[in-house]
């Protein structure tokens, strides 16, 4: 099951990074005319979708359904979003922060995990 979803995940990874960067990028330029980052926040998803439809497409072709595809792409816009609001935003990573993304990571596994029928 990695194998078939090892392209998708670097893909949505991708496309995870363009789209937290089309969404919260922005914050740090305040005094810049909300119809400016409006314009260029949909430029930027442009590469964003650019991504995200082969990934879900190929995951899918692999046997990946539309349920595991979506998890994997919430698991890892947590995973880019901590990057990014660390890194570029410079806002601390709290304890609960943590708590709520292993709560996230324990849905992977519920949905990825061979139940007896």
């Amino acid at each position: 099951m990695f194998k078939a979803a090892l392209f998708p995940i670097i893909f949505l990874t991708v496309s995870n990074t363009f789209m937290t960067i089309a969404w919260y990028g922005h914050l740090k330029f305040e005094r810049t005319a909300l119809w400016k980052v409006i314009i260029i926040s949909w430029l930027i998803a442009f590469f964003e979708y650019c991504f995200q439809v082969p990934a879900n497409r190929i995951g899918n072709e692999n046997g990946l359904s539309g349920y595991q595809l979506k998890v994997i792409q919430e698991a890892i816009t947590l995973t880019v979003f901590c990057i990014f609001a660390f890194l570029y935003l410079k806002e601390p990573l709290k304890w609960n922060y943590l708590v709520g993304f292993a709560c996230v990571l324990l849905g992977v596994f519920f949905v990825f995990h061979k139940w007896a029928a």
